[in-house]
């Protein structure tokens, strides 16, 4: 591990991953890999969380190389030095904004998405001009390995390398100096990673996740929300940072919607979606285990099917739900969907704001009132109006969470910006100075100097 860091550190000294030449070389090769290995890909998705082929393709595969076509189509103008105005106390001076690689990062991606997650912030990385360290989780064991063999093919490790195994090799990593820190998990791991950062005053990126509440208003398309909020909700069987957590619809709509998410949940999956191919499983026992107990907190109306032996656990909406409930203070991270009532939308909008912040927030209204309320009087890291989770895939829209479900953004420029270093340069004239800029000094100084400033 430290003779990798060290390579690294050392090739980062040399200046070779600066040019923009080396960038796109770099992240034309990094797509070529993604190709290489789709084959592999989607068989360890398969393998780790049961998912489809074509779920498994549009979720990871395609969205990494989308990223990597945009990042390519405008890496020139991320480079390029962005001018600014100069200061009025010197007149004829230039400011400059140059965006600068920052040197060795370390991404650690979670288990959920197993390789979107730790590919999509190495293409930040990589245009950035970074050398890049990525710890998968070992949970995704079959993940893991993929992107161990797929970086290790394609890319020398004193640029970019994959140091495999569990949480004693994070805690000997979180140990070492980096330049910055991404990391995308849960909360708990997330405060030990910024302790650890704080350690050697280290910036680093924490996307959390959150309880996302998914707000729903009597004036909308309920056909196209029941839809949208069941893909949304149980995709990859719920295990999704930004899937709908909870509902809270208008009390006079709640059975019509309900009833809706039933007919999706049949019409995608089946009577028994545990013998079709296009339903996750749970990643392990250990969560089957956690969800499991989840399901006694309040009363199931449709779905709550287990088999721990399959680790699978049918989508499932409950409601009668106490207060103070574990299933309403935690992320669930499964196919368990929590559905609420409110009456006026400032119920709603109390509800949310007496809870921590949101990475998403959901909106299901064709009114433009009720969208505007909720987005000003709210706070979460994005809102997505009449759809679930689409939103990540708009590479101009930052992705990042917001208190408790973390801070920085990346996707698209914020991505580049994220692991880059804005620079500020100014360049002074040589023609002049500004007169009685320097001592000694007088009022007639002060009174120059007050007629420049003005």
């Amino acid at each position: 591990m430290k003779n990798t860091l060290e390579k690294q550190r050392a090739f980062f000294r040399s200046g070779k991953t600066k040019p923009f030449k080396f960038r796109t070389d770099m992240l034309n090769r990094l797509g070529e890999a993604i190709s290489h290995f789709e084959g592999d890909i989607l068989e360890a998705l398969r393998r780790d969380l049961n998912r489809s082929s074509v779920e498994g393709y549009i979720t990871e595969i395609h969205h990494c190389l989308a990223e990597i076509s945009f990042a390519l189509r405008r890496l020139k103008k991320w480079m390029r030095p962005q001018r600014v105005g100069g200061s009025k106390l010197l007149p004829l001076s230039k400011g400059f904004v140059v965006s600068e690689p920052l040197g060795t990062c370390l991404i650690i991606s979670p288990w959920n998405y197993p390789f979107s997650l730790a590919i999509l912030p190495l293409i930040a990385s990589v245009a950035a001009g970074n050398c890049t360290v990525i710890k998968p989780s070992e949970i995704s064991k079959n993940t893991e390995t993929v992107i161990f063999e797929m970086v290790s093919k394609y890319f020398d490790e004193k640029y970019i390398s994959v140091i495999c195994g569990g949480p004693e090799v994070s805690r000997e990593l979180l140990k070492e100096r980096f330049d910055y820190m991404f990391f995308t998990g849960g909360e708990a791991v997330g405060k030990i990673v910024m302790k650890a950062a704080a350690e050697n005053v280290t910036p680093v990126t924490l996307e959390l996740g959150g309880k996302s509440p998914c707000i729903v208003d009597e004036d909308c398309d309920f056909r196209k929300a029941a839809r949208r909020i069941t893909w949304g909700k149980f995709l990859n069987a719920g295990q999704t940072c930004v899937a709908p957590d909870y509902l809270l619809v208008q009390e006079n709509v709640k059975d019509k919607l309900i009833k809706g998410i039933q007919r999706c949940i049949l019409e995608f999956y089946g009577e028994n979606p545990q013998d079709g191919g296009d339903y996750g499983r749970i990643i392990n026992e250990n969560h089957f285990d956690r969800l499991n107990e989840l399901l006694k907190e309040g009363e199931v109306i449709f779905g709550g099917k287990t088999n721990r032996e399959r680790l699978y656990i049918s989508p499932t909406l409950i409601e009668e739900i106490p207060e103070d409930a574990t299933i309403m203070k935690e992320d669930i991270f499964g196919p368990l969907l929590p559905v609420l009532e409110f009456g006026h939308v400032s119920e709603a909008v109390d509800f949310i704001n007496g809870r921590p912040k949101p990475l998403a927030l959901y909106i299901f209204s064709r009114s433009k009132d009720f969208q505007r309320k909720i987005v000003s009087e709210t706070s979460s890291g994005g809102v997505c109006i009449n759809d679930t989770i689409v939103h990540l895939t708009a590479p101009r829209l930052p992705f990042g969470g917001v208190g408790n479900s973390g801070f920085g953004k990346y996707h698209g420029k914020a991505g580049f910006d994220t692991f880059s270093n804005q620079k500020s340069v100014l360049r002074q004239t040589l023609l002049f100075d500004v007169p009685r800029r320097f001592p000694p000094t007088d009022d007639k100084s002060l009174k120059l100097l007050r007629a420049i400033l003005k």
